[in-house]
């Protein structure tokens, strides 16, 4: 688990590479899809946390004219996120956007309480980091990505990660320009879709850059409190200019309330015996 991969970022805790051993578990193929989590809220009325705040970001380029025109605020640091009012998991680009030809995509604007609260709908759970990282890796030993150590394999696109000069010019030479359906590309060794790319995934742990110098080598948990959850994966938006984190050891964090249009999850579940 780890790199030392001099693309890394040891300020977030990638590193070191380390040996360590998760109980058997089982992990969903692709992350939850608008029309799975549209059964959620069918079944148990749920509100997620853009729908209940108002609001949710979008990255600047996917707003529309009209709705641009209404938005007075951007995130400080990252000011192509857009605060949107109305932008929420059916509506991901705004109140004049649907998902209803996205249904197979991977549902968005999830916080982790919205992720939390799916899956124990589902009888399942978030994969700990560890158990992300395992899955992710489909087999392979220390490689980059999923698929090997090259971006590219063969000329063709792997992943759905930004294609061009971020923030201002994305050609989409993978495809897509926003999220793809969540069995784009091909799956890595274990059968698991877009563990790179797309949407970036909740994991169940608490966010630490250290944890895991003094943790279990056991099934690592993460720490007990902290201020953010743990995300995997990197997403759509992801670029090695700005962020390199569709690499599998790469890792993100965010506070549980949060959400934006290319966060989302996969399930996980332990093994009965």
């Amino acid at each position: 688990m780890g790199t030392d991969d001099k693309e890394g970022f040891p300020s977030d805790g990638e590193g070191p590479v380390r040996e360590v051993t998760v109980s058997s578990f089982y992990i969903e193929a692709t992350a939850v899809t608008n029309e799975q989590f549209a059964l959620f809220v069918e079944d148990t009325n749920y509100v997620s946390e853009a729908e209940r705040f108002g609001w949710s970001y979008v990255f600047h380029s996917f707003v529309s004219e009209e709705t641009g025109k209404k938005v007075t605020q951007v995130a400080t640091q990252t000011p192509w996120w857009w605060v949107v009012e109305g932008a929420d998991w059916r509506h991901p680009e705004g109140p004049d956007s649907h998902v209803k030809e996205r249904l197979d995509h991977p549902v968005v604007h999830m916080s982790w309480n919205d992720a939390e609260a799916y899956c124990r709908w589902a009888g399942k759970r978030l994969p700990t980091e560890a158990e992300w990282e395992y899955a992710a890796r489909g087999g392979l030993v220390q490689k980059r990505y999923p698929w090997g150590d090259e971006l590219k394999q063969g000329g063709e696109h792997q992943c759905n990660i930004w294609q061009g000069k971020f923030p201002d010019k994305n050609h989409a030479s993978d495809g897509y320009a926003g999220t793809a359906p969540v069995k784009s590309y091909r799956p890595n060794g274990y059968g698991l879709y877009n563990m790179s790319g797309n949407v970036w995934e909740w994991c169940e742990d608490w966010f630490a850059p250290d944890y895991h110098r003094s943790s279990d080598s056991v099934n690592p948990r993460g720490p007990a409190s902290g201020v953010a959850r743990s995300m995997r994966g990197g997403s759509y938006l992801c670029h090695k200019s700005y962020c390199n984190r569709y690499r599998i050891a790469a890792r993100s964090k965010n506070t549980p309330d949060s959400s934006s249009g290319n966060i989302g999850f996969r399930c996980a579940a332990d093994v009965i015996k």
